[in-house]
């Protein structure tokens, strides 16, 4: 055995680990073990490639690896891949940050060949950050969400789903991001409080009186097709089907009664705009009134806005507002707080806009989705609760065309001469709708003249059929690991992407095979800053996780992150990290004792142990693994950790290394079975708490591991090692509880040493014990004399005792004679 070094160095070990597992490929999956109940396959988040490396990949991507690792050792076959979803908005806008070159100033095929490039250098960073934390991915099952592999499975998925008259395109009302520059999804909407000036304008109405509107977006007013009143309102009802006159545009609109309108909100007269609002659509559907657009994809004013055309959405309210005034129609203005919907990739104001986009058709599906929700098996539970208020709360079919360079091309043309949709073949797939042509005539004129589809898919169409990609799915439900992984084990993901990820793979993987794609979804919560705050550059309070290991290690890191329920947020604390490295010092000096004590000792089969305390030290480790194996199984990671670090601390180090050290230190004085007796302890309480660490601790366990336990149990790592199993015998409540008993009494000798500034090792000529705990202490005689240094041990009534102490709900009093 190699003798362990005195000071442990983390990352050199961290170095040594990373290309060890590689190496020997301890996380591979094995395709040649296909029976699915041997398999455990996880669904992995593709983080976005944005080039933002933040505390929140360490925290979620760990807790995920908690359980990966776990499984690992219950004897599964791992099947753990790992991806990049980096053909996405989020993606164009990290290209432009970088470049500073917007996708309209360079050609299409340059312009993809630059993001290939700088994706290509951010991937890198990802890998180096996942590696280093200790990530059990198998890195030979690496896929990108824009590869020609992933783009024929998108493509495909598209073309199975058109087939299905589930993908349609129309020309409809879509919600639009100006910034952007792209029609988005429902899911891609956020809720923004925001400041604003609710103006009161004046209109004249037929007949010579006037209304008086109240509105936050005076710059819609060339919009307007109708105005609303509610038909019991005694103040307006009178003036229902007269005409009002648009101030400074002289069009006259409708006065209309409308149930929705609020009659306490402003003045009760509502203004209808195409379009403010998700209402304004409602209503334009429901009373069939004009649409008129005036705003354009950039976010400017067009030609239907008159003398206003070319200002932008803030600079025409500014000029409309201001002329409004010289004819003194704003008879008031108010501060108000309102609720604004903007994209939340780029934080922009949404519009709504009239255009062509390709959609998914699940709307009138939205009780199979409730139903598929509700056979997944949620941790924590109470996250399927945000599920389905996005279902119940949707109101669109799935857009999920977007109008930029980059991403998964459609596999469609349109024939120049009729206008007909020609999709590709599913052989010819992948294709550039740019590039490639169709490999037929046009079926309806015949014509072989076509025109590309422009648009790319939104990157979650793509993403969303992860578990498919991990089959490699050849579609109509074939795949080669479709049979071996499929439905997989687990989806682990963040709860602010339920609506996003996690909906819209059970849509398209439902749709595709007729199944959910997993069985079970964990949710993770968010890192948060030391105060409580979501981490953001333009708060300044970002912490980059590298920073945390070079200081400490990715050991240190992993710790904190296992240290609140799945769900919850949690915020940075670097003394929670601290405290991981007093962990993870204690586990090397302990075991530095431990393995110097068991040098010529080999592993063996008994059926007992000889010493009390040392019962009690088997007792207390079975019902840890026992406690700590149902935690794990029910991904309770946290608490079970919490338990591993109390047996470790308290009972293993603080007690029972304690209480065998007489027998280690001087062994010439016992017996061959009482020393083999403590070892048998040593071995499988040393062996056991590394096992059930190294989940979370991945590092500090492979290399003590590594030093006596690698040899002894044949294998190449402890994390291809089995899950520590309690034998039968070791369970023994009475040991158990006497000996928490015993542990109560040494610990108040010890104090009452520290109390009389007396050194540990300090001789007691006599300790009188009550008599009622005669029972209990007699087994346990020797192991009180020895660990406290007690020559004399009596029984009988203690009045007035030299010190006290508690066991269960009774405290007792002993007598200690110097």
């Amino acid at each position: 055995m190699v003798e362990m070094p005195k000071r442990y160095d983390p990352h050199e070990a961290e170095k040594k680990w990373m290309e060890y597992w590689e190496k020997e490929g301890i996380f591979r999956f094995d395709p040649k073990v296909k029976e699915r109940d041997k398999i455990f396959a996880i669904d992995t988040p593709p983080p976005t490639v944005s080039g933002s490396i933040h505390m929140g990949h360490a925290f979620g991507f760990s807790q995920a690896d908690f359980i990966a690792r776990y499984k690992k050792m219950r004897g599964y076959n791992l099947f753990y891949p790992f991806g990049y979803d980096d053909n996405g908005l989020a993606t164009e806008l990290f290209v432009r940050k970088v470049k500073g070159i917007l996708p309209r100033d360079m050609s299409r095929e340059e312009y993809v060949k630059m993001v290939l490039e700088v994706t290509e250098e951010a991937e890198k960073e990802f890998e180096k950050l996942f590696r280093r934390m200790a990530m059990a991915f198998d890195w030979t099952l690496v896929y990108r969400t824009i590869s020609p592999e992933v783009t024929r499975m998108s493509q495909l998925s598209f073309i199975e789903l058109y087939e299905m008259g589930r993908a349609y395109r129309k020309e409809d009302v879509t919600i639009w991001c100006p910034s952007c520059e792209t029609a988005i999804a429902q899911v891609e909407m956020e809720d923004k409080k925001e400041r604003a000036k609710l103006y009161y304008i004046q209109f004249d109405v037929e007949g010579g009186e006037k209304i008086t509107i109240a509105t936050t977006r005076p710059e819609l007013m060339p919009a307007c097709v109708a105005i609303y009143v509610h038909p019991e309102d005694e103040r307006y009802k009178h003036l229902v089907g007269k005409e009002a006159k648009l101030p400074i545009f002289g069009r006259e609109v409708p006065i209309m009664a409308n149930e929705d309108v609020d009659m306490e909100y402003g003045t009760g007269v509502v203004y209808h705009c195409t379009f403010g609002d998700y209402a304004d659509i409602e209503w334009a559907r429901a009373f069939n009134t004009d649409i008129i657009i005036v705003i354009d994809e950039q976010g400017r004013m067009n030609e239907k806005a008159g003398k206003y055309a070319g200002l932008t959405i803030r600079e025409a309210r500014e000029k409309i507002i201001e002329d409004l005034k010289a004819e003194g129609r704003v008879v008031k203005e108010e501060d108000v707080e309102h609720v604004v919907n903007v994209h939340e990739r780029c934080g922009t104001p949404i519009e709504f806009r009239v255009t062509k986009q390709w959609f998914i058709k699940y709307l009138d599906l939205k009780d199979k989705w409730l139903e598929l929700g509700r056979e997944l098996k949620w941790y924590p539970e109470h996250m399927r609760t945000r599920y389905e208020n996005w279902v119940k709360g949707l109101k669109w079919d799935w857009c999920i065309s977007r109008q930029r360079k980059f991403g998964v091309p459609f596999p469609v043309w349109y024939c120049k001469k009729c206008g007909e949709i020609i999709v590709a073949k599913r052989e010819q797939l992948p294709v550039d709708p740019f590039r490639d042509k169709p490999l037929e005539p046009c079926p309806k004129c015949g014509s072989t003249e076509f025109e590309p589809e422009r648009d790319v898919m939104d990157t979650w169409a793509t993403s969303s059929i992860t578990p498919l990609i991990n089959a490699k799915w050849e579609g109509d439900g074939k795949g080669e690991l479709m049979d071996a992984i499929y439905p997989m084990d687990l989806r682990p993901q963040g709860h602010d992407i339920i609506s996003f990820w996690l909906f819209n793979t059970i849509v398209k993987c439902y749709l595709h095979t007729g199944k959910l794609p997993w069985k079970v979804t964990m949710i993770n919560g968010h890192a948060l800053d030391p105060h409580g705050r979501k981490m953001s550059k333009s708060k300044g309070n970002v912490i980059d996780p590298r920073d945390i290991m070079d200081r400490y290690c990715a050991d240190a890191l992993r710790y904190w992150a296992a240290g609140t329920k799945l769900g919850d947020d949690l915020p940075f604390q670097e003394k929670d990290v601290q405290t991981g490295m007093q962990l993870i010092n204690k586990l090397w000096n302990a075991s530095r004792f431990v393995l110097k004590q068991l040098e010529g000792y080999e592993p063996e089969k008994l059926e007992s142990v000889v010493r009390a305390e040392d019962a009690w030290l088997l007792a207390k480790l079975h019902d840890v693994i026992t406690q700590v194996t149902d935690l794990f199984e029910n991904y309770e990671y946290a608490k079970a950790r919490k338990l591993v670090e109390q047996f470790f601390w308290h009972d293993f180090c603080d007690n029972y290394l304690e209480m065998v050290k007489q027998r280690l230190y001087n062994r010439d004085e016992y017996d061959e079975a009482t020393i083999r007796s403590a070892q048998y302890c040593l071995y499988h309480g040393l062996l056991a708490v590394l096992k059930m660490l190294a989940p979370i601790m991945p590092y500090i366990t492979e290399e003590i591991y590594s030093y006596y336990f690698r040899e002894r149990e044949g294998m190449k790592s402890i994390h291809a090692s089995s899950w520590p199993e309690a034998e039968d015998w070791w369970k023994d409540e009475k040991a158990a509880t006497r000996g928490d008993v015993i542990v109560e009494l040494l610990s108040a000798i010890r104090q009452f040493k520290n109390q009389n500034r007396m050194p540990l090792n300090a001789e007691i000529s006599r300790l009188i014990i009550p008599a009622e705990l005669k029972d209990v202490c007699e087994e346990f005689e020797a192991c009180i004399k020895e660990t406290a240094k007690v020559k004399g041990i009596e029984y009988g009534d203690v009045e007035e005792g030299s010190a006290t102490f508690t066991a269960g709900e009774k405290t007792y009093s002993i007598v200690i004679e110097v």
